[in-house]
């Protein structure tokens, strides 16, 4: 039997990944038949293809109302009470280190990417990073940043082929916001705030070598979604919901500059940064092209023994009964949206991906616009290459500037 150790960009840390399939067994062994049934049978209602929609708008007030109902997290709204933090002169832009409000608990920080020589209010995008198993850092996975430590090199050379991609946003003219996600970054859990129980089991947490100290740090945060899902399930809400108020909240922030153009602004991310941009797009209709890129797939075809790959960051209780991801998504069709593919994903099944954009295709085909829907499959690992990322950057360009 032959097992790959690989680092999942968007579940797991290292996980252990046995490529020698067992045919006919299940991770939920016999319980797997019952619940794929289950998932099979449900009538995802708000689907765009689910019935003749005699108005579009109203199937979009429909869907992203339930779609928040469903998600769960509607805090009492706060002023962004925004800061500088930092300024840093880079190649053709400034680089901002900002900090906002997301909460009256909870703040932020962000980059903000702001191109040299603007004339007037530019087209401007949301960059979303991703999950990796690297929560240390969340930001500074997809903008350059100085002195960087070996094991952040490592992780964008693999993930993005070393090319950290919001500075060429910038470069190209756009606005770039960089916002870090809940439980990434700034927005880690404090170590030192929960009971030492919980990380005693990881040495290196104390250790000199700063290389060291964020590997054990990953490893721990990876373990402890576990019960951070529990708390925020038992709370009444949703990870997910959690997750797309920060990135909702983060328009407002790119909203209130004065060199961003209202009009004009998109959203891109990989892996998990894609799934939020899929969400951004469909829920708020601020934006107005997304690139999703990593995270395009069928949940009723995804629980074939994929869900083991999985962060707790996805799951929103009944979803299926009213709309698969694909249709989330949709819901801001006819805006374009590009999904970016990659064949070796391990995080997916072809099945499962070719079936979402099936669906994509099928709806923007119906709604009289198939030109404003791009698909586009790559024959690599779960990553966003340099080729892959110059597809992305052309197709903001094409439709925001």
């Amino acid at each position: 039997m032959r097992t790959l150790i690989i680092i999942l960009l968007f579940g797991s840390f290292p996980l252990s990944v046995n490529l020698s399939a067992q045919a006919g067994l299940h991770d939920i062994g016999q319980y797997y038949p019952e619940f794929q049934s289950y998932a099979n049978e449900q009538p995802v209602s708000l689907s765009y293809l689910s019935r003749n929609w005699p108005e579009q708008e109203q199937w979009r007030i429909m869907g992203r109302a339930k779609m928040m109902e469903l998600l769960a997290y509607s805090p009492s709204p706060v002023p962004l009470n925004p800061l500088i933090l930092e300024k840093v002169r880079k190649d053709g832009y400034t680089r901002y280190k900002v900090q906002y409000s997301i909460t009256q608990f909870r703040k932020t920080e962000a980059f903000l990417l702001i191109p040299d020589n603007l004339t007037k209010p530019a087209p401007a995008v949301i960059a979303l990073h991703d999950h990796g198993g690297f929560y240390y850092f969340g930001k500074e996975k997809i903008a350059e940043t100085e002195n960087q430590p070996q094991v952040l090199k490592e992780f964008i050379i693999n993930a993005y082929e070393g090319r950290t991609y919001a500075d060429e946003l910038a470069r190209k003219g756009f606005v770039v916001l960089c916002p870090d996600a809940f439980y990434f970054g700034s927005q880690r859990i404090d170590k030192s705030q929960i009971p030492e129980y919980f990380t005693q089991k990881y040495p290196d947490l104390k250790s000199a070598d700063e290389n060291k100290v964020i590997i054990a740090y990953n490893q721990f945060c990876n373990e402890h979604e576990q019960i951070t899902a529990k708390y925020l399930f038992d709370s009444g809400t949703t990870w997910p919901g959690v997750l797309f108020h920060g990135d909702r909240i983060s328009v407002d922030y790119l909203l209130s500059r004065p060199e961003v153009d209202p009009a004009r602004i998109g959203c891109i991310g990989l892996s998990i940064g894609g799934f939020r941009s899929a969400h951004l797009f469909g829920l708020d209709p601020r934006i107005k092209v997304c690139v999703d890129a990593g995270w395009m797939t069928s949940y009723v075809k995804q629980m074939d023994n994929h869900l083991r790959h999985h962060t707790w960051m996805i799951y929103v209780p009944r979803q299926l009964e009213f709309l698969d991801l694909p249709d989330v998504a949709s819901l801001n069709a006819p805006m374009p949206l590009m999904i970016i593919n990659c064949n070796k994903d391990q995080l997916y099944t072809l099945d499962a991906m070719h079936s979402a954009a099936d669906k994509l295709e099928t709806i923007y085909r119906k709604l009289g616009v198939p030109g404003h829907l791009q698909v586009k499959w790559y024959d690599v690992p779960h990553s966003l290459n340099v080729e892959m990322q110059n597809d992305a950057i052309s197709w903001l360009e094409k439709w925001l500037k």
